[in-house]
């Protein structure tokens, strides 16, 4: 008998293919004391040493595979591996208590999840005790000789099933034979599910129960599109999913023909749609999947490998990569985003409660021109390679605005005079992600060149709802009529001063969000590279004189689950998402 489990669609498409469960090993010990507690040190610095070679092989894979995102994750884990205090006080523990190394990694491992816990809850808190789980484990399976599940392993063609799945476990995924992914946990805006999309894979988060309710072998339905999986499908489902299966294909054949052509609405239109990129191997997804320049350069990758800071050189040679890779089209590189959960091995930041609402991103560059000004200087010199604009992350004053276009001014001066070559013109703008600049866009607006909305902030910050935290996810809502009219407020800000505006968050890739950001005039869209011919192809049927209507409505709604059934009246094709 089949059944029907239901979750959330994290990226698009539909497979058909038995079950392969990634569930963790038994792990579980009991207090255990030694009378060697000299082995017992050196069971656990060997444990350490084989756990920082492992972690250091996944972190190759995962920047290779996912990019920056994926192996920022994997620093982190290193990062608490390589923290000299963590060794001094499992040691600590095993010479003053006569622990095991087991026993020691537990006693310290649950201390570190109970702090988390009495914690404010958030992304960051969630990602750490997650990275500390993930640290546990591997030094536990090594000190009790267990081998843990390895995606690697994998040698048919198989729909991962796991409680959650890391960007460890992602970097071991084989393309040729995952054909989906599922899990019990997991939010559309995790690191995870932004990641998985990378993989153009069929993708459904949330399920609670897919661990406990699927067994390994089991014939699987996995509907990315409506975050569906059906278990054990009966005959008739299978056909009808096999039907869906080959319309998906043959809809992204026919999105394939827009490659090289220009985004033009029905009404004509034109727009951009580009892609949000972190590593050089991006660029090839970004050309394949018809992306007309980049949204978003996230350039953060340049500093996670580093033991200092890259010289001003190192990054320029890199930023020229880039800007000539895509010729003549808008390269959009954003400054040094880090804090919250970004973290750099180089400097230590500052303990804070609260993280993604402390010391991060532009904060971080102004108090610190020690690193904005070498960044500054490697962006304008590779300008002078093709169409690079710079954008300042986290702006909520117009203070900070002018006090970073102050310092890039300043810079650019001394490049001229020392003759080094920058282009004639090079675009300033600033991502849009707090309420405070959003409100006063008008503000803004005069000064900058553009506006690039970070929505994924902007709706946690307008909700006061951490997009990670699973017990208010319910409040991340990108269509609900408050978030549509500060978008709105910024656009028509912008316009005012002949100013053009893009989105580079998760909501630039929703569909159902298309139809009202063309009407509301948005310019430039940005989003993972899989999802950009299927918005290219949306647009090109959309009217945006017939829009205006459900713009009026939609902005007058109540709630973002009337704002989707509004977008379904008003343009049919999207009923079935």
């Amino acid at each position: 008998m089949s059944l029907l489990l239901t979750g959330l669609a994290a990226s698009s498409g539909i497979a058909i293919a038995p079950a392969y469960l990634l569930v963790g090993s038994d792990l579980s010990i009991k207090k255990q004391h030694t009378a060697d507690k000299n082995h017992e040190v050196a069971r656990l610095r060997d444990s350490f040493t084989l756990t920082t070679k492992e972690l250091k092989r996944i972190r190759q894979r995962a920047h290779q595979n996912l990019g920056q995102q994926a192996a920022a994750v994997v620093d982190t884990q290193l990062e608490i591996l390589n923290d000299p205090v963590l060794l001094e006080n499992l040691e600590r523990l095993i010479r003053g208590n006569a622990y095991t190394a087991e026993w020691a990694a537990k006693v310290t491992t649950d201390h570190y999840l109970t702090l988390f816990e009495h914690m404010n809850d958030n992304d960051y808190l969630q990602s750490r005790a997650l990275a500390v789980q993930d640290v546990y484990k591997r030094l536990l399976s090594h000190l009790m000789g267990v081998r843990l599940p390895d995606p690697n392993s994998l040698d048919h063609r198989a729909i991962i099933v796991a409680k959650n799945v890391t960007p460890t476990d992602t970097a071991q995924f084989d393309r040729r034979y995952v054909a989906g992914l599922v899990t019990d946990y997991g939010g559309r805006t995790s690191h995870f599910s932004i990641m998985s999309k990378t993989l153009s894979l069929p993708v459904v988060v949330g399920t609670h129960n897919a661990t406990s309710q699927i067994k390994d072998g089991d014939l699987l339905i996995v509907d990315g599109i409506h975050g569906k999986v059906i278990v054990r499908p009966t005959d008739q489902q299978l056909e009808h999913y096999q039907l869906l299966a080959g319309e998906f294909a043959r809809e992204q054949q026919v999105w394939g023909a827009l490659r090289d052509q220009h985004t033009v609405s029905k009404d004509g239109r034109k727009y951009e749609v580009g892609a949000n990129v972190g590593t050089l191997n991006d660029i090839k997804y970004a050309h394949d999947n018809g992306a007309e320049g980049i949204g978003l350069l996230r350039t953060e990758f340049l500093y996670m490998d580093q033991t200092k800071l890259p010289s001003e050189d190192e990054q320029f040679h890199v930023y020229k990569k880039f800007v000539t890779a895509m010729g003549e089209q808008r390269v959009v590189a954003r400054t040094l985003d880090i804090g919250g959960d970004k973290r750099l091995g180089m400097f230590k930041l500052p303990h804070e409660d609260n993280p993604y609402l402390g010391f991060r991103a532009i904060r971080i560059g102004l108090a610190k021109p020690e690193i904005l000004r070498p960044q500054l200087r490697a962006l304008l010199r590779a300008s002078a390679y093709g169409g690079l604009a710079i954008m300042f992350p986290m702006i909520a004053t117009p203070e900070e605005f002018t006090q970073a276009r102050d310092i890039l001014d300043d810079e650019r001066r001394k490049l001229g005079r020392a003759g080094v070559a920058v282009a004639d013109s090079v675009e300033v703008g600033m991502m849009l992600e707090v309420p405070s600049a959003a409100v006063m866009a008008d503000a803004f607006a005069p000064d900058v060149d553009f506006f690039s909305i970070g929505s994924n902030d902007l709706i946690q910050y307008l909700f006061a709802a951490d997009r990670g935290n699973s017990r208010v996810a319910y409040l991340y809502q990108e269509l609900h009529p408050a978030v549509l009219r500060l978008v709105k407020r910024v656009i028509d800000a912008a316009h005012a001063e002949g100013k053009w505006v893009g989105m580079c968050g998760e909501m630039a890739g929703n569909p159902l969000a298309t139809p009202l950001l063309t009407a509301m005039g948005l310019d430039e869209f940005s989003m993972n590279s899989s999802q950009i011919l299927r918005i290219r192809s949306l647009i090109s049927h959309l009217n945006n004189r017939q829009l205006q209507p459900l713009v009026h409505r939609a902005l007058a709604a109540r709630s973002a689950r009337e704002v989707e059934m509004l977008v379904k009246e008003y343009v049919p094709i999207l009923r079935k998402e």
